[in-house]
């Protein structure tokens, strides 16, 4: 059995027995407990109430919602917050600062709020949803539309803070030497920026992905929540509660956590392949 490798910074808190079996504690009261309860309770119900509870055609749209809108939005949130992590980096400009702060009011801005805001903003009569209603015959609020404009809403914050720090760090060397050696501003980002900040945005997307998949407050005031066009898996299963089908409500959640699983270790061994192979390089 290999022996426990001790550190200076590992001896900052004395004891690697309490400290582990602490951490061990902790994560099975939060997370694994909780977890295996909600398997338990899904695994009492028969193979054919499985199917039907969390396999209906409503429990299907809402699944195609929930989880395709928020990849869409992941994926527009990947594009946004890298270019809005550019800005703040690399420009010096009067409003940085704010600009910088604004980044981060959908982590301190209640769901509920958030919600209610996107509505009043993208409605029939709103600010933005107006005009596009009039002039182009775009309804935002209360179709999947809206479901995507506020899941990409809650997920910028976390590309851009993901990304940023990667974009301070990188030294301005490595674009000045493929410069030098001839390559045009494409090459540099793409073959310079692109490689060394990617494990960032897999990481940024896969965050994003996660948190949009999971809202809630502010999904259910604009999406208008019409079964099989704009109601998502969460709001089903608060449905289920109320209506005290608890085994209905833990198997779409089982089915909600297995996928959300299997996407999110899908998205983390690219980003450690890509990180390896950069490494490698």
């Amino acid at each position: 059995m290999a022996a426990v490798q001790y550190t200076n910074k590992s001896r900052v808190i004395p004891g690697f027995a309490p400290t582990l079996g602490y951490t061990v504690f902790y994560l099975s009261v939060i997370v694994l407990i909780p977890l295996a309860a909600l398997f338990l309770k899904a695994a009492g119900m028969s193979w054919g109430d499985f199917v039907t509870a969390a396999f209906s055609p409503r429990v299907l749209a809402a699944y195609r919602l929930s989880f395709g809108g928020a990849l869409v939005a992941a994926a527009i949130n990947v594009f946004a917050g890298l270019l809005v992590a550019w800005v703040l980096v690399r420009y010096d400009f009067p409003g940085r600062k704010l600009l910088d702060a604004l980044v981060d009011l959908p982590f301190a801005l209640p769901t509920a709020v958030a919600g209610v805001a996107l509505t009043t903003i993208y409605g029939p009569k709103g600010v933005i949803g107006g005009p596009l209603l009039q002039w182009f015959g775009l309804k935002i609020s209360y179709t999947p539309l809206g479901v995507l404009v506020a899941m990409t809403f809650i997920g910028l914050p976390f590309v851009v803070r993901t990304v940023q720090p990667v974009l301070q760090d990188f030294e301005a060397e490595h674009e000045e030497a493929a410069a030098s050696l001839g390559a045009n501003r494409a090459q540099v980002f793409f073959r310079v920026i692109l490689p060394a900040i990617f494990p960032a945005l897999l990481t940024g997307f896969a965050l994003a992905f996660s948190r949009a998949v999971g809202e809630y407050g502010s999904v259910i005031f604009i999406a208008g929540n019409m079964p099989g066009l704009s109601e998502i898996a969460p709001l089903l299963i608060v449905t289920k509660l109320e209506q005290y089908d608890y085994r209905g409500a833990t198997a779409i959640a089982s089915v909600m956590l297995g996928v959300s699983f299997v996407m999110l270790l899908v998205i983390n061994s690219l980003q450690k392949w890509r990180r390896n192979r950069f490494a490698g390089a």
